[in-house]
């Protein structure tokens, strides 16, 4: 296994604990969750072949419904992404094309960009668990769910980018 690929075993871990242990009771007015697993899938580098994004989606979200007895909602959401995601970025692809190598993170690719990337991509996810979960019986309230933990989770996630120091390619 290569250096990256330990990198990146060490990052699943670290974000499914972080997950489950820390941001599973953090909850914002009994509305806002923080679903930070999901910026794992998302900031996979970019040529990471959709089978492989798939089966990484489902492993990051099956481990998350293990600790949130949530009998597969997590997982798929998660999968949807990981399937959505290569579509996404062919479809925001800069006239240039995307360097070898290159990351989807905030660092590489300016602040417009990875917004314009990862919000669709986690109102996706946000959107799946919540409609899946309550349905459309309360349906303003659902909307209000699903805004308020996009947010919540967006923030969390740029905020990280920020603070992570950026390192070398492997």
């Amino acid at each position: 296994m290569s250096r990256s690929g330990i990198f990146q075993f060490v990052l699943f871990i670290v974000y499914l604990l972080v997950q489950v242990l820390i941001l599973r009771n953090l909850v914002l007015f009994n509305t806002a969750f923080c679903f930070l697993y999901i910026a794992f899938v998302l900031l996979l580098p970019i040529e990471t072949n959709n089978l492989i994004l798939m089966l990484v989606g489902f492993l990051m979200g099956f481990m998350v419904d293990i600790f949130y007895d949530s009998m597969g909602l997590h997982a798929l959401a998660t999968v949807l992404v990981a399937y959505l995601r290569n579509y996404w970025l062919g479809t925001i692809t800069p006239q240039g094309g995307y360097e070898s190598g290159a990351t989807a993170t905030l660092a590489a690719n300016g602040v417009q960009w990875f917004l314009v990337y990862a919000l669709p991509l986690v109102f996706t996810s946000c959107g799946f668990v919540f409609v899946e979960a309550s349905g459309f019986t309360m349906f303003w309230y659902t909307m209000l769910k699903i805004v308020a933990s996009l947010l919540f989770t967006m923030s969390v996630i740029v905020m990280l980018q920020f603070l992570t120091p950026q390192r070398r390619r492997i």
